[in-house]
């Protein structure tokens, strides 16, 4: 356990240090109880919420049934009289029947207390007699009702049920008319006193102040508990639950209840039902605090028990925060002991649980720490000893590519030289000849080194397919087959087919530059590609039976200008730069490559390569040798700042029957197109122009002043990578100088048929 002095010191904060007691117990308290609370305030809030929905759907549910009870009570009502009128219509009206109309008529008013009138009419609408309980009996009266609703209609529909009235302004009336069952039946017509309803209506109880009410389809009241309201002849259409059924013209709604207002302004929870016969609607109100009483009492009840748990949280959060802080302050102070440089400092925590053991952590990197400072200075030595190995190397490697490249330069100025003074044409060929060489030898030297930059700079970036090894297998054989057969060796490629998933282009790379190694070493004998499947790779082999590599060279051959020594007279050594170039290229694909050789004997680059799945095997676009030139006749356009380069790439160009227009700067570009009053078909620009200028603007002038999206590449002698994430940020393709002929000549005849050319595949 912690002891007393420790206890108290930590609660001041510790020697020197800004008392944290409060703020630390403070924050941890706060975030425990806001967790507690958080969780009891949701969880009651949730069980608050789910009451209120389930107490809301019992009373509209209660309610719903109530006003469809009442409804079915008035429609039996109304269906009852017509059920009693209708005997009256089954027997055809003439004088011989007269006492029998009259009879039935009699029975009618006695069986259906709430009929108050019957009327008998003819075929032609005329009346004929006339019962009513209130007034005298008329018979004979022929009044003309052909052109009434209760006659027509009747007539039409075979039942009419007439508008509300009012008899003497106080009670209401409608009027019922039935049709015989053959056309000269006539019509009976009944006046039906709906107070009767009143006596449905007042019946019905929502709660102790709940009211049932019943309205027309004019939005009337009908019948209601309080017998004057409708004496009133009140339009209900105020009331925002019947307006909303008025709006919904009747039809049933989704859901059949309203949060709406009674006649005297209170909230209530409304429901209803349509009466279909007559489109009469039944409403039943509940008031809102009478029917949510239940629901407010648990509300209450849960608000104690919540604020019982809360005060519950907030003691349990400070005893909680108190046992975690006190710790935490004796490893804050141990901590700062330790790295004050107090290293022999232990932490004393005895919780037996996380944080003791974090307290065991800090003392054992503690430990750590003493024994990392002792051997500190051994460790600085190391590195500067590594520091200073790194810079001989790179001071080694600029030596060497220095001296690589004088050798060419050295060469190409005396071959110059030869040319000025006077020489036959036999020689002149030769010396062209040899000049040539030394160009290719600088030029392969300077892709060389460009590819090693790009590669330790990370700008070359795989594109992954699946491909059959078959494909490269060929281009193997057509690329070496005559070097070969040249220096009489046998290259023997072994069939395979098997399909494997790698970056072509790279992969195609590393195998040359393995070939080309093997037929250069080998001076007599055979150099064999071959396959091996194991597992999930594929092992693609090159063999050799050249003298191989001793075991003290094998570790270094992968390093740039590394070159083994066979004799004096060996002219066949490379640059020192293939293998370096292939094993950046495998650690970029991830292709483990392995080295087996014995001195005398010959030697085997293996590369492994994964093999592509069943899904994986879709036909994928091989970059295509396509040798067809297209740039004979185009107009091209060529800026560059250096008039040599003018110079050499408009000779160039012109030699392949090409226009060609040249310029330094956007200004002189844009006047020559103007004064030559012609489009061209490709612009090659230098990217670092005058005056800041890059060779994008310049291209996007010229393509503005034109107005066509012309074809368009850069080249560049910075190897700096903004420039080239610069040119693909546009889309552009950039290509670093020195160029090659032939690799110029390719990338124009890519933009001639408006194809993607990578940067790798350049």
């Amino acid at each position: 356990m912690l002891s007393p002095a420790t206890t108290n010191d930590t609660a001041a904060g510790g020697p020197g240090g800004p008392p944290t007691r409060r703020s630390l117990f403070t924050r941890y308290a706060a975030i425990f109880l806001s967790v507690v609370c958080l969780a009891v305030v949701t969880s009651g809030a949730l069980d608050i919420w789910f009451s209120y929905r389930e107490q809301k759907e019992l009373l509209v549910r209660i309610q719903r049934e109530q006003a469809e009870a009442a409804a079915a009570k008035i429609s039996q009502f109304i269906t009852e009289i017509e059920n009693q009128m209708g005997w009256a219509t089954l027997l055809p009206w003439n004088a011989s029947t007269f006492g029998e109309w009259r009879f039935d008529a009699f029975r009618l008013l006695h069986q259906a207390p709430a009929l108050m009138e019957i009327s008998q009419l003819d075929a032609s609408g005329f009346e004929q007699f006339r019962i009513s309980r209130y007034a005298r009996d008329v018979i004979g009266s022929h009044m003309d009702y052909s052109n009434k609703p209760a006659f027509y209609e009747a007539e039409k529909n075979k039942v009419y049920y007439g508008p509300i009235y009012f008899v003497n302004g106080s009670e209401p009336y409608m009027t019922i008319a039935l049709a015989g069952s053959r056309k000269d039946y006539g019509v009976i017509v009944g006046q039906v006193n709906l107070k009767f309803i009143w006596d449905i209506v007042s019946q019905i109880k929502a709660g102790k102040h709940g009211q049932a009410y019943l309205v027309d389809g004019k939005s009337r009241l009908i019948a209601h508990p309080d017998i004057s309201l409708v004496l009133r002849n009140i339009d209900m259409s105020r009331l925002p639950q019947v307006r909303a059924v008025e709006q919904a013209k009747g039809e049933p709604t989704a859901n059949r209840s309203f949060t709406a207002v009674n006649l005297q302004g209170k909230r209530v929870l409304s429901a209803y039902a349509r009466i279909v016969p007559l489109n009469w609607f039944v409403f039943v109100d509940a008031p809102l605090d009478e029917a949510f009483a239940p629901l407010y009492s648990s509300i209450t009840r849960s608000a104690i028990v919540m604020l019982g748990a809360l005060g519950l949280a907030l003691f349990a959060s400070l005893l909680l925060t108190r046992s975690m802080v006190v710790p935490i302050r004796a490893l804050r102070d141990g901590a700062v002991r330790i790295g004050g440089g107090d290293l022999s400092h232990r932490i004393s925590i005895e919780t037996n649980d996380e944080l003791e053991a974090l307290g065991n952590q800090f003392n054992a990197m503690a430990t750590r720490l003493e024994e990392s400072h002792a051997t500190l200075e051994r460790k600085v030595e190391e590195r500067t000893h590594q520091l200073e190995m790194a810079n001989l190397a790179k001071s080694r490697f600029i030596a060497v590519a220095s001296h690589d490249l004088r050798q060419p330069l050295h060469a190409l100025g005396l071959f110059v030289g030869q040319l000025r003074g006077r020489i036959q044409a036999k020689e002149r060929s030769l010396i062209l000849s040899r000049i040539d060489l030394a160009l290719a030898a600088m030029n392969e030297l300077f892709n060389a080194l460009l590819d090693i930059s790009k590669l330790d700079a990370g700008a070359m970036s795989p594109s992954f397919t699946s491909f059959s090894v078959a494909q490269l297998l060929k281009y193997i054989e057509m690329t070496f087959a005559e070097v070969a057969k040249e220096k009489g060796l046998s290259l023997r490629i072994v069939p395979c087919d098997v399909w494997i998933r790698s970056d072509f282009i790279l992969l195609e790379r590393i195998m040359f530059n393995l070939v080309s190694n093997a037929v250069r070493y080998t001076a007599l004998g055979k150099v064999v590609i071959g396959c091996r499947r194991k597992g999930s790779h594929l092992t693609i082999e090159v063999w050799d039976s050249g003298p191989g590599i001793a075991v003290d060279h094998r570790q270094n051959i992968f390093s740039e200008f590394y070159r083994i020594a066979r004799s004096e007279n060996d002219r066949r050594g490379g640059l020192g730069l293939g293998l370096a170039i292939v094993d950046r290229l495998c650690r970029l694909l991830n292709h483990p490559i392995r080295l087996i050789s014995a001195e005398g004997k010959g030697s085997c680059f293996a590369v492994s390569v994964p093999i592509a799945t069943k899904r994986e095997r879709t036909e994928e676009h091989l970059p295509i040798r396509n040798r067809i030139d297209i740039s004979r006749g185009k107009s091209i356009v060529v800026v560059d700042d250096d008039p040599l380069v003018l110079e050499g790439m408009s000779g160039l160009f012109k030699s392949w029957g090409c226009e060609v227009v040249t310029a330094s700067n956007k200004e002189a570009v844009l006047a020559a197109l103007s004064e030559q009053r012609i489009a061209p078909d490709l612009i090659i620009s230098d990217y670092h122009l005058p005056r800041g200028m890059t060779g994008i603007e310049v291209i996007e002038a010229v393509r503005g002043a034109l107005r066509a999206p012309i074809p368009a590449f850069l080249i560049s002698g910075d190897t700096d990578q903004s420039s080239l994430r610069d040119a693909e940020s546009k889309g552009f393709h950039l290509l670093h100088k020195p160029v090659e002929p032939m690799a110029l000549r390719a990338m124009c005849n890519m933009a001639f048929r408006g194809g993607k050319v990578t940067t790798t595949a350049i």
